[in-house]
């Protein structure tokens, strides 16, 4: 009876030195799936990750597929991601119903996902524990709220409609929808209570996503485009449509890739600017080409996120759903700079190269 015993408590040391073990992250491994690496702010959030893995003494292995269009690629990922048995996953789906089948197996392996950037709206119930994530329909809004304040007296004095571009990247990304939202809704209410109509026109997404009635006779157009695919060409005639139109007043780029698809556009035109007779051009994000667009006052302003943060976040919400702490959705902030704050430490911060 004495060595039964003896063997119990041993086994039951032998647990209880595991258990610690794993609390202190010393076993811990997660998978992080990103959207991808071909845009500056990807490589932002790694670095994020890095830092707090490196904190925590765990390990990651952070992926993405080559572009923003490759769902089957961004599957494979995931599916590689679970294969591996890690301890969470982080996951920022370019398509949640791509995904779905993989969401299943990680939930029932017991695996959990915390979403991350867009995250994984419309997700089964319970198959996200948390996200970490702007809000970026406020964000959007917060745009919407900077551009409006430097074109409110201009739509006021002009004759005939005037018109407010918007570059969308996709309609299906929750995040690029969100912002792209976020803005249209924003800059409508502030329309309205200045007393103009809006006219909402270009992809029926955004139009029939908008909380805004149309008026076919609105003072104020606002028009979006999405690309057929998510490619630098066909943003880029999106972005020269919108901005060739004479009634265009401002333009919105709702992340890196339309934004700097508002730039390039503009280098043949040469029309954005702050002068009378200038478009007003908003980005979002941040990377060396809008950095430089902003400083030299070729945008007006942008909205940045803090991926940094974002990535030491997500690892910090995976940790915790791995041994038991505290899990819950973390707004990570969004800022808007201009040339005249951009060189602010709060700012500076959250702006990558």
């Amino acid at each position: 009876m004495k060595k039964v015993l003896a063997v119990v408590l041993a086994l039951m040391l032998v647990c209880s030195m595991t258990a610690v073990a794993f609390a202190d992250g010393e076993a811990l491994h997660f998978e992080i799936v990103s959207k991808g690496f071909q845009h500056q702010y990807w490589q932002a959030v790694l670095k994020g990750s890095q830092e707090k893995a490196a904190e925590l003494g765990v390990t990651i292995n952070f992926v993405g597929p080559a572009n923003e269009s490759a769902y089957d690629e961004q599957l494979s990922q995931l599916n590689s991601a679970i294969a591996a048995k890690p301890a969470a996953i982080g996951l920022a789906a370019l398509s949640t119903e791509t995904c779905l089948d993989a969401i299943a197996t990680a939930q029932s392996a017991g695996i959990p996902i915390i979403g991350f950037d867009s995250g994984v709206p419309g997700a089964p119930e319970g198959a996200i524990w948390a996200n970490a994530a702007t809000n970026n329909y406020n964000a959007g809004a917060m745009a919407a709220e900077k551009v409006y304040e430097a074109v409110s007296a201009r739509i006021a004095a002009a004759e005939g409609a005037v018109r407010i571009g918007v570059s969308a990247q996709d309609n299906v990304s929750d995040s690029v929808v969100s912002r792209g939202l976020g803005f249209i809704d924003k800059f409508a209410e502030l329309c309205a209570a200045d007393g103009f109509t809006v006219k909402l026109e270009g992809d029926a997404a955004y139009v029939n996503g908008a909380n805004v009635t149309s008026d076919d006779n609105g003072k104020v157009i606002i028009e979006t485009l999405v690309p057929a695919q998510v490619t630098s060409e066909l943003s880029l005639i999106d972005c020269n449509t919108l901005m060739s139109k004479e009634d265009t007043i401002a333009i919105y780029g709702s992340n890196q890739h339309s934004a700097e698809a508002i730039i390039s556009a503009n280098e043949n035109l040469q029309v954005l600017g702050t002068g009378e007779n200038d478009i007003i051009g908003a980005g979002f994000d941040s990377g060396a080409v809008i950095k430089a667009a902003v400083a030299d006052g070729t945008l007006f302003g942008a909205i940045t996120q803090a991926p940094v943060a974002m990535g030491a976040a997500l690892v910090e919400l995976c940790y915790n759903a791995a041994t038991g702490g505290e899990v819950a959705d973390v707004d990570t902030g969004c800022q808007w700079y201009t040339a005249e704050n951009m060189d602010d430490p709060e700012i500076a911060q959250n702006l990558y190269d």
